[in-house]
């Protein structure tokens, strides 16, 4: 038992980066290995050389010392995954990782930033060049040992940093709100089901609706956020099925949209409430 223990303490005391890069890192070994869904190393030499840069040319300027490049590295592995542009181009991923970076460091409130950095690329990306960028839709299929490894150490990994609760709400609500899509639509359940099985899937649920630096402060209120992202994002696919235009460009990534609405104004509030809550304790202290 104090054998198990020991590892367990070990990966609990671990800045979350780290645990979050190796699940990130065996996404992409077991993805490219089987699937082949990176489309090229120069792509992930690209967003992991331009985001570590920019990481450390900011944080020099901006805060005076080399940062940690770990974020910059789940950044760019992430971005190196998910973006899928128009067969040669590697601009989106140079920009990507400029962007995704950069966005730590100018969109800030009360000193935090919003979005998480990916998230805020790639939203971006895909809204502002949809003809020339889209977003890693493809599934595991139905490879189950595959699936059982990521889930496995997603599960794991999301539990030693506490935030299992956000990546088991999400992923609940996801299911009842399928179900619901099933019945409304008449597609099959299984379809509005199979995203899940995905490598975009699993790095939105294990990685961006639970990163810790954009997420709300408390419990209920991550809780509360993962629902809203949920919800958002079921709202969006029912708005393509009836081909609601207003909505269009929603359509080609409904859960990273989704968050990037989301996420950023459950932020801002909860970041207010904090301060208005230490505000009252400062005022009331004798």
């Amino acid at each position: 038992m104090t054998a198990v223990r020991a590892p367990w303490t070990w990966l609990g005391g671990l800045d979350p980066r780290y645990p979050v890069s190796f699940l990130i890192t065996l996404i992409l070994v077991l993805g490219e290995a089987r699937y082949g869904i990176l489309g090229g190393y120069d792509r992930l030499v690209t967003a992991l050389g331009v985001s570590t840069a920019t990481e450390l040319v900011l944080s020099r300027l901006v805060r005076g010392r080399f940062a940690n490049v770990a974020s910059a590295y789940i950044t760019g592995i992430s971005l190196a995954l998910l973006i899928k542009p128009r067969a040669g181009l590697l601009w989106p991923f140079a920009l990507g990782g400029f962007i995704a970076i950069a966005s730590k460091y100018v969109l800030q409130y009360r000193g935090r930033h919003l979005w998480n950095p990916s998230n805020f690329a790639i939203s971006l990306l895909v809204l502002a060049a949809p003809a020339s960028v889209a977003v890693l839709s493809q599934q595991w299929g139905n490879d189950l040992a595959t699936n059982a490894v990521i889930w496995c150490f997603g599960l794991l990994i999301a539990s030693r940093v506490r935030m299992l609760h956000v990546t088991l709400t999400y992923v609940t609500c996801f299911l009842v709100l399928a179900a619901l899509r099933s019945s409304i639509s008449g597609g099959p359940l299984v379809a509005e089901i199979a995203p899940l099985t995905g490598p975009m899937y699993q790095l939105f649920i294990f990685f961006m609706v639970t990163d810790p630096k954009t997420t709300a402060s408390t419990v209920r209120g991550r809780v509360i956020v993962a629902a809203a992202v949920a919800l958002a994002e079921a709202g969006i696919r029912l708005a393509g099925d009836w081909h609601v235009a207003a909505l269009a460009p929603l359509y080609p990534a409904p859960p990273i949209l989704a968050l990037a609405i989301v996420g950023p104004l459950a932020k801002a509030i909860d970041l207010y409430r904090a301060a208005g809550v230490r505000t009252i304790d400062s005022t009331s202290t004798p």
